[in-house]
């Protein structure tokens, strides 16, 4: 029998006016394979660190993207939110976001290049970046760091707009 894995996140930021487009909620999620050097979230690369995700993190997010009648875009960072860990249960966020608000922006950082994603044969990374508006991908490299850049901290990452497909089942 599979051993049951759960996603598990550093923090969130319920406000958020440094990252995406004007006010935010942002999701930091636990676990990072890339272990950038001078990572902004090191805190974040331990796996086992951070709060278990719950059903109530869920409630608490959406409640937060609508929070004083002021409707909110949504921000994945990290950690890797596309670690194997946080797939399953970042999928059900994202479809829960997209029931309650399906005109906001979702915006996610990954290390992994657009490519390299489309290249794994994972349904939760395909239904992931369809319902994805902006893809900001690439790892950090503090020898292209640029701090003029929009939604990134080095030149080699790149924002990608994704079209949106058709979900799987």
């Amino acid at each position: 029998m599979e051993a049951m894995i759960n996603m598990r996140y550093a923090g969130i930021i319920k406000n958020d006016l440094a990252g995406g487009e004007g006010v935010c909620v942002s999701l930091f999620t636990q676990g990072c394979p890339f272990h950038c050097d001078k990572c902004h979230n090191p805190q974040t690369w331990d796996p086992d660190g951070g709060e278990l995700f719950t059903d109530a993190t869920t409630k608490e997010i959406l409640a937060a993207i609508g929070a004083n009648g002021i409707k909110r875009n949504f921000n994945i960072m990290g950690g890797e939110p596309l670690i194997e860990q946080n797939r399953k249960e970042l999928l059900h966020l994202i479809w829960n976001i997209r029931h309650d608000y399906p005109d906001i922006k979702i915006y996610l950082w990954t290390g992994y290049i657009y490519e390299e994603l489309l290249a794994i044969d994972d349904d939760y990374i395909t239904n992931i970046l369809n319902n994805v508006d902006v893809l900001i991908d690439g790892p950090y490299i503090d020898e292209l760091r640029d701090i003029t850049l929009p939604l990134r901290g080095s030149s080699n990452q790149r924002i990608i707009k994704l079209k949106k497909r058709k979900m799987l089942h």
